[in-house]
């Protein structure tokens, strides 16, 4: 009974698993049942565990008996034919009890994780857990997190302070196929190591020197242990000893990169350009995770570690990502490079505008229509930027002079399809002018030659007072 009992333990519980996922009335009837004071507070996958552990109990009991029991005793002689019969029992299901000691673990991690990880599963072996520090990449800070390692991933973890209920929350599931590990070197903060996987890289402090060779023998056997059991993956991973931080080209949006902390660069890694604190900050490239500028990282590509998600990367990364030529991108993104103080200076109208598109807030913009390109508004922050934000083809648009709201008396709307630019001037005769140009722009018209209606129009913007021309 024993023996079939343990046998057939694994399809039980995934069958439980699945009817209690699946079938509404037989969750409610078990979460009845485990809300009675008989069952102790436990669910029914630990009382199933009870069984599974009860010849391992019965085994130490009898050895403990032997072991205090007088050898003239009666009781000798059963005893010991008793613990014979119960050693051959466990000793044939060593290794299906060790399964089941490791299910109950999970369940407990399950429990601890408040039940929203699919964790539970006789394939999942947990190897280590513990407290550990995560070192934040845009500053110097350490965060305390909790990592649970299993057989097939890892678990990045925040503490949830919480005094019922789940005690950690899962931030990150970093899987074993492809993971790295770097020990790193770091003068302020000593005992620290890299785990780098396609989902995401961590950069981490162990508590002491023998803590982080714990985590560090603990995780390359784990990686160790699945490459053996997946021989036929061997050849997608590289045999080079040395493990490399950066992220291979090859692997550009595939794996999550180490972030360059900002403290460690005091320049663009790009352009090479100074950061300072108002006009040039600080950004990350997400595909390869270099610090760069805003001009070098003004760049969206779709990362497959992100789950095909949009984000934000370097120009380098957004040729190799979407496999644009240098040629192709420089034709694409050519019309928002012209210099802002270039087209000011040769315009037929600019000036300061409040601009919003959409839903979005209203935000403050130098707008500028240049003689050379008349059909077309370019939106720059400033009047001395060197590329334009946006750029607007005004050919096709309608035109709504209506003010948007008494606190914007002097705005109008452009609309097209689904569309939408709205502006506002700081003054009604600011408005008008810059109606009467783009009145013509929408329907393919051309300021060309003198015309009494736009004078004044196309005068460049003065060196002192660049607030309107």
């Amino acid at each position: 009974m024993y023996g079939e009992y343990v046998k057939g333990f694994d399809n039980a519980m995934e069958l439980v698993k699945n009817m209690t996922e699946r079938v509404p009335q037989f969750k409610s009837v078990i979460e009845d049942i485990q809300k009675q004071e008989i069952c102790g507070s436990l669910t029914l996958q630990h009382h199933m565990l009870e069984p599974v552990q009860r010849i391992p109990r019965y085994e130490m009991l009898l050895k403990d008996y032997l072991r205090k029991l007088p050898a003239n005793s009666p009781d000798w002689s059963d005893a010991k034919k008793s613990l014979e019969i119960i050693s051959t029992a466990a000793s044939h299901s060593n290794s299906a009890i060790r399964k089941m000691e490791n299910l109950k673990k999970l369940l407990e991690i399950y429990e601890m994780l408040g039940e929203e990880e699919d964790i539970v599963n006789p394939s999942n072996e947990l190897i280590k857990e513990g407290q550990i520090l995560k070192l934040a990449a845009r500053n110097t800070s350490a965060q305390e997190r909790y990592l649970f390692l299993f057989n097939n991933m890892l678990l990045y973890c925040v503490p949830r302070f919480s005094l019922v209920g789940s005690k950690f929350t899962v931030r990150n599931r970093v899987g074993i196929d492809g993971m790295k590990i770097v020990e790193t070197h770091n003068e302020e903060y000593p005992h620290t190591f890299q785990v780098s996987g396609k989902e995401r890289t961590l950069e981490l402090q162990a508590s002491s020197e023998q803590d982080k060779e714990e985590w560090i023998k603990a995780l390359q056997e784990t990686i160790d242990a699945f490459h053996q059991r997946h021989e036929t993956f061997r050849n997608a991973i590289a045999k080079d000893n040395d493990i490399h931080s950066e992220v291979s080209t090859a692997e550009l949006g595939k794996r999550a990169p180490r972030w360059i902390r900002d403290n460690e660069v005091t320049m663009c890694m790009k352009c090479r350009e100074s950061f300072n604190a108002l006009t040039r900050r600080r950004h990350h490239c997400r595909a390869c995770g270099h610090v760069v500028c805003w001009k070098c990282s003004d760049y969206k590509a779709q990362l497959e570690y992100d789950g095909g998600k949009w984000s934000k990367v370097c120009r380098d990364c957004y040729q190799i990502i979407s496999g644009l030529s240098d040629s192709e991108e420089k034709k694409r993104r050519g019309i928002l490079e012209i210099e802002s103080a270039e087209v000011s200076g040769n315009s037929v109208v600019c000036s300061f505008l409040q601009y919003m598109e959409k839903s979005k807030p209203w935000q403050k913009a130098w707008c500028v229509i240049p003689k050379q390109d008349p059909l077309v508004l370019y939106m720059y922050g400033a009047p001395q930027d060197v590329r334009a934000q946006a750029t607007i083809p005004l050919l096709g648009y309608l035109v709504d002079d209506m003010p948007r709201s008494a606190d914007l008396p002097h705005s109008f709307k452009l609309t097209q399809s689904k569309s939408v630019h709205s502006f506002a001037a700081d003054s009604e005769e600011l408005k008008q002018k810059w109606l009467k140009i783009i009145l013509l722009a929408v329907t393919g018209e051309t300021p060309d030659g003198p015309d009494e209606q736009l004078a004044g129009l196309d005068e460049p913007p003065e060196p002192k007072n660049k607030s309107e021309c």
